[in-house]
């Protein structure tokens, strides 16, 4: 029921919230800062003349593909995997050779071996070979610090893998984002281009009711400042979705120049029917960001237990074999074998320093923990309360656009019939404007709030998938 409530979600737009401003134009607010990793993309393949058919989903797979931001997370794991391969090796056997062969003059008095004055053997002896090949092995039996330092290498790299999905799901909403966006401005600049017909032919009427003696000048003069005024709303509208497009091309990767199309519309779909507990539990249970911050407390408990670890003994054992003699085919096999336990037994207060360090990290991320999994039920709260708000907004919005157009409908009526002059039907015009600006803004809003509620829930980069 709830992977079916959440599909509903789907073409929300996987954005961050980004309320209008006074002229109706998007503006950022708790947006990614200028320069973000997650804004660019690496550019891939050869622009082409024929325009690419892009829709949202085809957005969301080229900025995984190729945002530098998501590229930049994943060598974060990459990272994160050698530190644990290296934490892991301390635990494993070392195991090396060595072939050697020298010829060697010695004193054996130097060794304490003061045979001249005894026996008269000389004291110096050689030159002679010696030959020596062996195997070396070293394997800790208990080390309490390597084994903990090991675990929390193998939490730090699980919180980097949940932080690479959280990047996922960031980098699909800003593709989602820019894609939306480019799609209220190409939505803006349809209307702005209609209402500079509409403008266009009640000039042209007006013209011809002047011409004809039922209107006076000063009708043919408003009309044609409405008519200059809508023109420059057309161009401005129609620069801004260009420049929306050129953002989107940047972050997804798209090669320089290359033309493309939006083939998806901005999307009506009811909003989805899932319980404030049922999206709560679902957060707790998926959210990567929260998932992460749970492995970095373990993380900072194993760590606070490969310190503790130093101050108990630890148990090594080491081992070589190999043959050694004056000649390769005179050596003998030996072997030697040896345990050693290390007991520490004063330090000087360095390991308890380290020790109330590590619990501090670990109240630290603790607390981290528990302040993050506070912040999703309010996300999730105000994300219900958002949906609320922008649905009811909308239906309003809607008819107050269906009642703005049958206004100017009726005021071009009167106008034609010469029963009023052309202010009512320049006023007309105003609020079928601000009726039209105020329907784009509550849709995109509407969305906005159906994206931060999958954001909350942490089903984004699934929801995506869904879309048809």
């Amino acid at each position: 029921m709830i992977s079916t409530n959440i599909r509903s979600i789907a073409f929300a737009g996987f954005l961050l919230l980004v309320p209008f401003s006074a002229h109706g134009q998007p503006r950022a607010r708790g947006s990614l800062p200028d320069g973000s990793p997650f804004l660019g993309g690496i550019p891939t393949g050869t622009a082409t003349s024929e325009p690419l058919q892009l829709s949202v989903q085809d957005a969301a797979q080229r900025a995984l593909e190729h945002n530098l931001g998501l590229l930049t997370a994943e060598e974060r794991t990459v990272g994160a995997a050698g530190a644990r391969t290296r934490a892991f090796a301390e635990l494993l056997p070392d195991v090396s050779a060595t072939v050697s062969e020298s010829r060697r003059k010695t004193n054996l008095e130097a060794f304490g071996f003061p045979v001249s004055l005894r026996t008269g053997f000389p004291s110096v002896v050689g030159p002679f070979n010696v030959f020596d090949a062996r195997v070396f092995v070293s394997q800790a039996i208990i080390d309490l610090k390597a084994s903990n330092d090991a675990r929390a290498a193998g939490h730090e790299l699980t919180a980097t893998r949940y932080d690479y999905r959280d990047a996922r799901e960031l980098v699909v909403l800003v593709a989602g984002n820019l894609y939306l966006q480019a799609l209220i401005a190409n939505t803006r600049a349809e209307s702005a281009r209609a209402q500079r017909d509409t403008a266009d032919a009640l000039y042209s009427q007006a013209v011809n009711l002047r011409k004809s003696g039922l209107v006076a000048g000063i009708d043919v003069v408003r009309a044609e400042v409405r008519l200059s005024t809508e023109r420059q709303r057309a161009t401005a509208s129609e620069n801004e979705f260009q420049k929306a497009k050129l953002q989107l091309a940047r972050a997804i990767g798209l090669p320089p120049g290359q033309p493309f199309v939006l083939t998806d519309t901005i999307p009506y779909n009811p909003a989805p029917v899932i319980s404030l507990d049922d999206a709560l539990e679902r957060a707790y249970r998926q959210r990567p960001d929260y998932l992460a911050l749970l492995e970095r407390v373990q993380a900072a408990e194993a760590a606070r237990r490969a310190v503790a670890g130093e101050l108990l003994p630890s148990v090594r054992v080491t081992a070589d074999y190999g043959a050694i003699g004056l000649t390769l085919p005179s050596s003998l096999p030996t072997f030697n074998l040896a345990g050693l336990v290390d007991v520490p037994l004063f330090e000087g207060g360095r390991v308890r320093g380290r020790i109330a360090q590590a619990e501090s990290e670990v109240r630290l991320r603790r607390a981290e923990a528990d302040d993050a999994k506070a912040g999703i039920y309010y996300e999730v709260q105000t994300a219900f309360l958002d949906l609320r708000a922008s649905e009811e907004e909308l239906k309003t919005a809607t008819r107050s656009r269906e009642l703005a157009d049958q206004q100017l409908t009726q005021s071009r009526d009167r106008f034609a019939a010469g029963v009023v002059s052309n202010i009512e039907v320049i006023q007309s015009q105003e609020a079928v404007a601000l009726a039209s600006e105020q329907y784009i803004g509550a849709l995109y809003r509407f969305n906005v709030a159906k994206t931060m509620l999958a954001r909350a829930i942490g089903v984004i980069e699934d929801a995506i998938k869904e879309i048809r």
